[in-house]
């Protein structure tokens, strides 16, 4: 049995040191596109609802119109940058590229690039896109904040290699190999069978390496992670994720795993998504700290950090935007098949909520929960972004 640890920071020092530290959320999707929800967003969410659209339709043009509002209101950056400087957070792993029909998937990965580099241009130095680990270190000294640019499926390459270099010329740095379904490169963690690393996969992960770009399996199924360590020349990480032995979920990961991650100088962010944290409606803060000191235990403590994966209210990763309750919660039009990959079964659907945690601004709370469990400055310190810096500058440079 694991020694029960002491705290040795109070809930205020912590809050000190969370807002002192070098914290990266190593999952954060909507970073460029879901932080904000002003007035005029409201508003037009409002005609959207009125005119029959589903979240998945209306989400994308909010997600547009955050963009301009960035670019054109100084009202609007205030209330972006002021979420920011709430959660504490210095660097945030944005997703670009996405699961949802293969046909469309290179064109909406490039206009969300360009929304996003737009968003950082507008800002005037107050996000910094990431492309080396200097970068991230450079935005904590300047009490600045930093965006990396991350695909989580690997459907906008298509079958073109080349494209893999062109996404990296744009800013990506960091590419998981598979949603939850099958692709191209492989299996994901909900598919009907999980298999692993197809021929076209491995050459994938290759070129990866040979571009200095992490390889993430957070989403893949447990073979492909196993088929990513054996290939790549450089460590695999689970961007985001939860421990299977602390709460069986498709999307978790076994202990084997996770150790062959430690093991082969990788990563582990643990997710803060209350259906994959424990089986019942309500989770608490607690429930996540289960899954770091599980994980700390298998792993060792300097290879186990956050990949939240959770902006706003609701029961999956959702935004600050606040859809109608009777909006139906779908990723395109009534009647569409469900890309996403998720099923009843995996909890992130309905009324599954977290207790502690409503949006990105309540980060610093994970960190004074932590504390609390009895890890102390140094360990704090490496679970909220030391242990992602390091396989970011072992990776990208």
């Amino acid at each position: 049995m694991t020694k029960k640890r002491k705290p040795t920071l109070s809930p205020e020092e912590a809050r000190r040191l969370h807002y002192e530290a070098l914290v990266i959320d190593a999952k954060q999707p909507p970073t460029t596109y879901g932080f904000l929800f002003t007035d005029n967003m409201r508003a037009a969410l409002q005609e959207y609802h009125a005119q029959g659209m589903t979240q998945g339709e209306a989400g994308r043009l909010m997600s547009e119109m955050a963009a301009m509002e960035i670019q054109t209101s100084a009202k609007a950056r205030e209330e972006y940058l002021g979420l920011w400087h709430r959660s504490g957070v210095t660097v945030a792993s944005g997703t670009y590229g996405d699961t949802g029909p293969f046909e469309a998937a290179f064109e909406d990965s490039v206009k969300r690039i360009a929304q996003a580099r737009a968003i950082i241009d507008a800002l005037e130095g107050e996000l910094i896109l990431v492309r080396k680990a200097d970068d991230i270190e450079r935005a904590h000294r300047a009490g600045k904040h930093g965006l990396i640019i991350d695909f989580q499926d690997t459907i906008p390459f298509g079958t073109n290699l080349h494209r893999i270099e062109l996404f990296y010329n744009l800013g990506l740095r960091v590419v998981q190999l598979t949603y939850n379904l099958r692709n191209l490169v492989g299996d994901g963690c909900t598919e009907t069978h999980k298999g692993g690393l197809s021929y076209f996969g491995r050459a994938v992960v290759q070129r990866l390496n040979e571009l200095n770009m992490v390889v993430d399996v957070g989403h893949s199924s447990e073979q492909v992670g196993w088929d990513a360590i054996e290939v790549s020349t450089a460590p695999v990480v689970v961007s985001h994720s939860c421990s299977k032995a602390v709460c069986y979920h498709d999307r978790a990961k076994s202990d084997e795993l996770a150790k062959a991650i430690a093991d082969n100088g990788g990563f582990f962010g643990v997710a803060l998504i209350p259906g994959f944290l424990q089986e019942s409606l309500e989770a608490t803060l607690d429930d996540f700290a289960n899954h770091i000191e599980h994980l700390v235990n298998v792993m060792g403590i300097d290879h186990v950090g956050v990949g939240n994966d959770n902006c706003g209210p609701g029961p999956s990763t959702n935004s600050m935007v606040e859809f109608p309750e009777d909006m139906p919660q779908v990723r395109g039009r009534v009647g569409d098949f469900d890309w996403s990959g998720f099923r009843e079964e995996h909890r992130v659907h309905g009324d599954y909520h977290l207790v502690g945690y409503d949006n990105f601004g309540d980060w610093p709370n994970l960190t004074v929960k932590l504390a609390e469990r009895g890890f102390n400055e140094e360990e704090l310190r490496k679970i909220l972004g030391l242990n992602y810096l390091r396989v970011f500058r072992d990776v990208v440079g």
